[in-house]
């Protein structure tokens, strides 16, 4: 049908021509953006995801300008750590010059000062951007939550969409040559953990090669009542009726050290006579000549009793021993059965010879199970590997009784007082450790707060009435993990004052140098690291923009085709509308 009021033809050629313009203006913005996606209004879910991973892919643009920044500190660090391994080597090889005799140590000591200058100058001038990490100011460099600095690695983003920064740490306790409070690889440790309380007597000592010793033990022991004498003979019995003749005690309670009731002992009469002498000495004729024979004599008769007698034999501070000429030791033999350790000559009487230095004399033997222990506030500090920290262990017995072993760290100390810094503070805080740990193996052990610096430790007299050589008390096996510790300072080497260390001093440089050199290593080993990283960070640019690409961007051999196309329909379309316009005009015609 042909109307004159409504052009149908006209108006199905303009709708093409506005959809053609449409596509045409769409396409020619893909063709001059290069986006088949360039709002959300395209497609929601690409551009949405593109749009984060574009920022994500900013972000680690920016990662890979701090993983820069970081290899610029590690370069820093390096080549100082370097140059200090060639000033320790040359510093090594004076002190291994001043060994040679008539060598003057005045002299090589002003080079070595110098070059300890030199290395002092090197850690304070290894700094990049204010970051020193040859010469720090931490706290506790062996706190693993204070000496690490962080460098970023890379960005994450985990499937609930939350992003995070992912970091690698470094220690600087690895590269620290001096550190502010101490504990650089040049400097004394700062872990010293001294008496551990009171449980030993010392953390470590030099001995005479200057090699660190440390002291493992803390025991006290008994001592079996027991008195000396000197022989002052000779001594000849030559009638029947020649003699000495005594009283031998051995082995009464002490009442000072246990409660009553107290044991009196065991008595004996005992009698040296010819016939005596004869037996212990057949080809002596009656005659005790020396303090070796007077021995044999007294030990003799004294053994049956519960007694010794015996030569006394000392060290010469040379390896070897000597004996003391003409003195004599007695000393109860602790076989009576019976608890205590006593020994009494009494109601002695010669008759025809000398005593040759006997005489009436009387001692109690001491009782070993029970000590003191001088407290002094300690530290179980970090040990620059675990949060745990440094291991303490030790052993416990009392009275010959088998060894138990025990151990201890930061956290359990942590723990039992209820904070974060590893320290015994006070006498009755070492006395809460100890009880804490041995207490219950040892129900007859007492641990008491003597005064403000001082616990006993002592068996129960009233459950052990024990004394002499029989009865210890103490620890064994004492050991900390991190020890031995340096406690020599690179600074403070001085032959000139202290030439008698110089083999020490030679010793103490190959540990030092060592640890530069460990040091050293762990920075090369970081640096490898960083540059790996900072490869995966472009790479990984690299990828999320080529995915990004694949979501949003438009292919332009396509554009191009579309749009040529649709420049072709635009034509047609406009021709189409130019006719359905004339069809019109020419059926008005009819009617003028």
């Amino acid at each position: 049908m042909t109307s004159v009021l409504t052009n149908r033809a006209a108006m199905a050629a303009s709708a093409t021509l506005r959809s053609i313009a449409l596509l045409s203006n769409s396409t020619q913005l893909q063709a001059s953006s290069g986006l088949r996606i360039g709002s959300a209004s395209d497609n929601a879910a690409y551009w949405s995801i593109s749009t984060t991973m574009k920022s994500d892919a900013k972000a680690l643009g920016a990662v890979g300008d701090a993983l820069g920044l970081a290899r610029a500190k590690i370069d820093v660090a390096y080549q100082g750590l370097s140059s200090v391994i060639d000033v320790l080597s040359e510093f090594r090889a004076k002190l291994v010059a001043a060994q040679e005799p008539g060598v003057d140590p005045a002299k090589i000591q002003k080079e070595l000062d110098q070059l300890k200058g030199q290395v002092e100058s090197i850690a304070a001038s290894s700094s990049f951007n204010g970051a020193n990490w040859l010469s720090t100011d931490i706290d506790d460099i062996h706190d693993r939550t204070l000496d690490v600095t962080h460098v970023t690695s890379t960005m994450t983003r985990s499937a609930n969409g939350f992003s995070a920064l992912s970091t690698m740490e470094f220690h600087l306790s690895e590269t620290s040559l001096f550190n502010t409070s101490g504990g650089g690889l040049l400097e004394p440790d700062s872990r010293l953990s001294l008496t551990l309380g009171g449980i030993r007597n010392s953390d470590n000592y030099r001995n005479q090669d200057g090699e660190i010793v440390i002291d493992r033990f803390n025991t006290l022991a008994g001592e079996r009542a027991r008195f000396e004498f000197d022989f002052t003979g000779p001594m000849t019995f030559d009638d029947p009726s020649d003699a000495i003749t005594f009283d031998l005690v051995v082995d009464k309670d002490n009442p000072s050290d246990v409660a009553p009731p107290h044991d009196q002992g065991r008595t004996t009469s005992l009698r040296i006579d010819r016939a005596v002498v004869d037996a212990v000495l057949p080809s002596a004729n009656g005659t005790i000549g020396t303090y070796q024979d007077y021995i044999r004599v007294l030990d003799h008769v004294l053994a049956p009793a519960g007694a010794r007698a015996a030569q006394i034999i000392v060290s010469n501070g040379d390896g070897t021993t000597s004996p003391i000429h003409n003195r004599i030791r007695l000393s109860t033999s602790e076989n009576s059965g019976l608890d205590g350790s006593y020994l009494e000559i009494s109601g002695l009487t010669a008759v025809g010879v000398s005593a040759s230095g006997l005489t009436n004399q009387q001692v109690f033997g001491t009782r070993g199970s029970g000590m003191t222990l001088s407290f002094s506030p300690f530290t179980v500090h970090l040990d620059g590997k675990s949060d745990d920290g440094v291991k303490v262990s030790f052993s416990f017995s009392a009275n010959g009784e088998p060894q138990r072993f025990y151990e201890f760290d930061r956290s359990y100390v942590n723990a039992l007082f209820d904070r974060d810094t590893g320290k015994v503070e006070t006498v009755e805080e070492m006395h809460e450790l100890l009880t804490s740990l041995i207490a219950a193996d040892w129900p007859d052990v007492l641990i008491e707060v003597d005064s403000a610096s001082t616990i006993s430790i002592r068996t129960d007299p009233a459950v052990d009435r024990l004394a002499g050589g029989r009865t210890r008390i103490g620890f064994s096996n004492i050991d900390v993990s991190i020890e031995p510790l340096a406690d020599l300072s690179f600074r403070a080497i001085d032959i000139a004052t202290n030439p008698a260390m110089k083999g020490i001093y030679l010793n103490y440089m190959d540990t030092v140098l060592q640890k530069a050199i460990d040091g050293t290593a762990t920075l090369g080993a970081f640096r490898k690291r960083i540059d790996m990283q900072t490869d995966f960070n472009a790479s990984l640019i690299q990828s999320i923009e080529k995915g990004v690409g694949r979501l949003i961007d438009a292919d332009m051999s396509d554009v191009s085709t579309r749009l040529k196309a649709l420049q072709v329909q635009e034509q047609l379309a406009g021709q189409s509308l130019a006719i359905a316009n004339d069809n019109t005009d020419l059926v008005m015609q009819l009617f003028n």
